[in-house]
């Protein structure tokens, strides 16, 4: 199967990252590379387009894709939060923008051995980086009660989370659960048939929270976010794309944060705190996608793009 992920609000990222000829933008999640040509369509020889991802199936397509048009990109295979070192690694201190696209592919939804979907089955992975020894097999056979059921509430709603998270724990002293389609019958069992007749895949939550957890997508925002604030060069931009309520929090938080110029208690009668104003908020509400857009790509449903840029 072909790695395809229709990439969700480009038109508005690509004019939000105010793209500059001979810039140097880093694409955080470059996945089959749909933000990041477009990037690359508008940089000139002295430009530089950087390309991460923890997949290698996306750096391969990335690669497919991004050299057909010019060769001034780099890809590394590696999650977001190590920007850092690779920066380092090309002696490039400031850059002029930052891309994350924090929503799942469409490839690793839909192929089967990936264990992302709970339409298909397959064993339980749901790991974005293969190389990594930590599944979403091992938080369902190794998680506590009370661990499962807080990661189903904090990181999905899921308001049945304590009775799915008592089933599962009750259905794996018989044997291991391996597979998809098990944990799904599962996730029906604990649900009541009632509630199962609404809108929506009964295991939709309990999968999103567990891709969630396996991948520590929540925690890896929140720590760098600021790092890569940091090193952007003056009217540098950072945009982010979140589809999940507690990623657009952390966004929205983070940026507010660095938009402050005084955190002293109101109370003070002196500003004592040296905080300085580093960025502007581009975006005072979040973008989000067209009528069209939504009409034509399913998936962009709770898209939030939000844009910074720095001081």
């Amino acid at each position: 199967m072909d790695f395809y992920h229709e990439s969700v609000l480009l038109k508005e990222t690509i004019e939000s990252l105010n793209i500059k000829e001979d810039g140097i933008y880093l694409d955080g999640t470059v996945g089959g590379g749909g933000h990041s040509s477009e990037i690359l369509k508008k940089l000139g020889q002295k430009g530089l387009l950087i390309g991460l991802d923890q997949d290698i199936a996306a750096i391969n397509k990335s690669q497919e894709t991004l050299s057909q048009i010019s060769d001034n990109y780099k890809l590394f295979k590696t999650n977001y939060e190590n920007f850092e070192e690779v920066l380092d690694s090309l002696n490039i201190e400031k850059i002029d923008g930052f891309l994350l696209d924090l929503g799942v592919s469409s490839f690793q939804f839909d192929k089967g051995d990936r264990g992302f979907s709970y339409k298909v089955d397959a064993k339980l992975d749901m790991r974005m980086n293969q190389d990594s020894s930590f599944s979403a097999y091992d938080i369902v056979n190794g998680y506590s009660k009370e661990e499962i059921s807080k990661i189903l509430w904090d990181y999905a709603d899921e308001k049945w989370a304590n009775r799915i998270a008592e089933f599962i724990v009750n259905a794996r002293k018989t044997k291991k659960i391996t597979t998809t389609f098990e944990l799904v019958e599962i996730i029906k069992n604990a649900i009541p048939a009632s509630a199962r007749r609404k809108k929506g895949h009964p295991a939709k939550k309990t999968f999103q929270a567990l891709r969630i957890e396996t991948n520590n997508e929540i925690n890896i925002l929140r720590n760098t976010l600021d790092r890569m604030i940091d090193r952007l060069r003056p009217q540098g931009r950072i945009c982010v794309i979140s589809f999940h309520s507690l990623e657009d929090r952390i966004v929205k938080d983070t940026f507010r944060y660095k938009f402050l110029d005084c955190i002293c208690p109101k109370e003070a009668p002196v500003c004592v705190c040296d905080k300085e104003r580093e960025i502007n908020i581009i975006t005072r509400k979040p973008i989000t996608p067209s009528e069209e857009e939504l009409k034509n790509n399913n998936r962009s449903h709770s898209a939030k793009l939000r844009v910074a840029e720095k001081i």
